[in-house]
């Protein structure tokens, strides 16, 4: 297997320090953590574009993050329940089960493979412009 970017949506567990996401049932990324689990993922938001006089000197604002630890895929169906309603809850709060949309099924549960990388060290990076 070879390493690789994987762009997707995630949900942070801050109660567990579980980092969720989820992929097709087969595909390189199940491949890749069932042969090796060991993962990094990095997160970051950008803030105000600064210009400067020199080139050299333009900047952004930014904050950044990037997790190394294990990833796992998610075999309970109750966990994997648990990080899919995560992330819809996440990306979309306004929405609600049962009102706005179907809960989650069984069948749809099946249909995806939910990851769980269990973090085992993080650092952060921030750049803030000078008030």
């Amino acid at each position: 297997s070879q390493p690789f970017v994987l762009p997707n949506l995630y949900w942070f567990d801050p109660d567990t320090r579980v980092l969720y996401f989820h992929t097709a049932v087969e595909g390189r990324t199940r491949t890749n953590v069932e042969n090796n689990p060991k993962v990094s993922a990095s997160v970051s938001t950008m803030g105000e574009l600064l210009p400067a006089e020199k080139a050299i000197e333009f900047s952004v604002e930014y904050s950044s993050v990037c997790v190394f630890g294990n990833a796992r895929v998610v075999d309970d169906e109750e966990e994997a329940r648990f990080a899919l309603q995560g992330m819809l809850d996440k990306y979309f709060p306004d929405y609600k089960p049962g009102e706005d949309y179907h809960p989650i099924t069984v069948n749809e549960i099946k249909r995806t493979t939910v990851f769980a990388v269990e973090i085992e060290s993080w650092s952060g990076k921030q750049r803030v412009a000078a008030s």
